[in-house]
């Protein structure tokens, strides 16, 4: 299958829709995921140092036999490896982990206080040494992304945050638009914590898509990236088919009415 790409204020291209990789630390079920997802089109893969399988994404990749370039590779900073001599040696640990000598996108995965401000300036460095195509953050809200441009020298390519239809952030998604940010959504699904909506259930019956596949494809329409995660292999090939159908104007509608500010994972809102 044929997936779309955005093309990122660098000029670098990420494809529309990413296998998201957390907590997928089991040999042979990263494998088998990473298999299927591959089989099925999927070319874009969010890691992160957190995340504990940088090791198992490189060996994937180097397993298929595909060109580098045929690759978007993702990974975080972790908030451990914040202080610039750690972010430094640890992001070189993550080359090597992920048998590549740059990334396609390098993310501070978390706005720490007193950190954030030499991590970014780092990630900087590390991008003009062209270890890193292109550089953002993820769980920035609008208050760290406004304080960030009062000391970089440029705004990140990307912000990474929850999001789905019960949290939908128009006022984040807005400003990110307003300064050329491309927002990635991670947990699209919200853990599978709202399946039985009926509002869902009814524009999934109408265009005979599945309840996961209306969630995913309401990203898709707000021109964001988005990052399902998956181990089930019917499901990864699921989530990748959303690019055959539209949502229309009263689809967008009633879906809109559904936020609910729920958040499924760590929230950044008081960060300070």
């Amino acid at each position: 299958m044929s997936v779309p790409s955005i093309t990122l204020k660098d000029g670098h291209k990420i494809p529309q829709i990413g296998l998201g990789l957390w907590q997928i630390k089991e040999k042979a079920t990263f494998a088998r995921a990473f298999k299927a997802a591959f089989d099925c089109g999927y070319r874009h893969f969010d890691s992160a140092q957190e995340y504990g399988n940088e090791q198992l994404l490189g060996m994937a990749w180097r397993g298929t036999g595909a060109k580098r370039e045929d690759f978007f590779l993702t990974t975080k900073i972790s908030v451990r490896n914040f202080r610039q001599k750690m972010l430094v040696s640890s992001f070189e640990q993550s080359l090597k982990n992920l048998q590549t000598d740059y990334i396609d996108l390098l993310l501070l995965h978390f706005p720490v206080p007193l950190l954030r401000k030499k991590a970014w300036v780092t990630l900087e460095e590390i991008q003009t040494a062209g270890m890193a195509h292109s550089i953002g953050v993820s769980n920035y809200t609008i208050r760290h992304l406004n304080e960030l441009q009062t000391y970089a020298h440029q705004l990140p390519a990307v912000n990474q945050v929850e999001l789905h239809v019960f949290l939908q952030q128009p006022e984040l998604i807005q400003h990110c638009r307003e300064n050329s940010i491309t927002v990635e959504g991670y947990s699209p699904l919200a853990h599978g914590r709202m399946m039985v909506d009926p509002v869902v259930q009814s524009i999934a019956a109408k265009h005979s898509k599945s309840y996961a596949q209306i969630m995913l494809r309401w990203l898709i329409e707000q021109d964001v990236v988005i990052l399902p995660k998956s181990v089930t292999v019917s499901r990864i090939k699921e989530n990748i088919a959303v690019f055959d159908f539209s949502l229309d104007k009263e689809d967008l509608a009633a879906l809109k009415d559904l936020n609910r500010n729920l958040r499924t994972c760590w929230s950044p809102v008081h960060v300070p």
